[in-house]
């Protein structure tokens, strides 16, 4: 029988590429996000390299995120056990460091942030794989939004719900399918669907996060306060 799981030197090679990638990626985002930052705050409307570099800016952070995504997958095939480090965070820290990540890229396309949280509320998780998982939702966001995205995080009924909407048209069908799936337990389409490791990369990590028999989950609408794309993610 044809073996399809691969060598580990063919894994370790793959990861090795994809850490030197996001890597580069890096240093091109921060070279750019110093450009805008260091640009008029109001360019005039014939100067085109200030939207044009936004864009580049918004560009590399989708693939710097892929990247991640794709790492920490590599983490759970290749490897037995996964990097799962969950500890006390405080909720008011986590808004910041989101909000400063996002910063230069949310000004340059003119869009505005509101973050709705009770600052003193403290939660167990593991940080940097929910940071990963927001700043998808948030970069997803900024390719559907008008010019609002709103980040919500609250307790409710025991649970940490986490929400990032937009008021754009919304997420459109074949990506609220995928989530479905996800929430179903059936397969994603990656091949024709683009968001679908994104997607994944998020159910996996929020399923990581179990306490007294629950699971984390995420789930996509459409509505919210902002009447756009709603994505949600909850932890117990």
């Amino acid at each position: 029988m044809e073996d399809h799981g691969g060598s580990p030197e063919l894994f370790l090679f793959l990861a090795s590429t994809v850490h030197d990638m996001k890597n580069s990626i890096s240093v091109l985002s921060g070279t750019l996000e110093n450009l805008l930052a260091n640009a008029p705050g109001a360019p005039a409307v014939a100067d085109t390299s200030y939207p044009q570099m936004a864009h580049m800016l918004y560009q590399t952070r989708r693939l710097n995120d892929k990247l991640i995504q794709l790492l920490a997958l590599y983490k759970e095939v290749g490897k037995p056990s996964y990097p799962y480090d969950p500890n006390a965070v405080r909720i008011e820290e986590l808004v910041q460091q989101l909000a400063g990540q996002q910063r230069i890229l949310l000004n340059s396309k003119g869009i505005r942030l509101d973050a709705d949280y009770t600052p003193d509320l403290i939660w167990t998780f593991d940080e940097d794989l929910i940071i990963g998982v927001l700043l998808h939702a948030i970069n997803n966001a900024i390719r559907y939004t008008t010019d609002r995205i709103r980040l919500s995080i609250a307790e409710r009924d025991g649970w940490l719900e986490l929400r990032v909407e937009d008021n754009g048209i919304g997420f459109p069908p074949a990506m609220l399918q995928a989530g479905a799936a996800l929430n179903g337990g059936g397969p994603v389409d990656f091949a024709s669907n683009s968001t679908g490791l994104g997607l994944y990369f998020s159910s996996e990590v929020a399923k990581m996060h179990r306490h007294r028999g629950r699971a984390g989950s995420v789930h996509l609408e459409n509505g919210g306060r902002l009447g756009g794309g709603v994505f949600i993610l909850r932890l117990p």
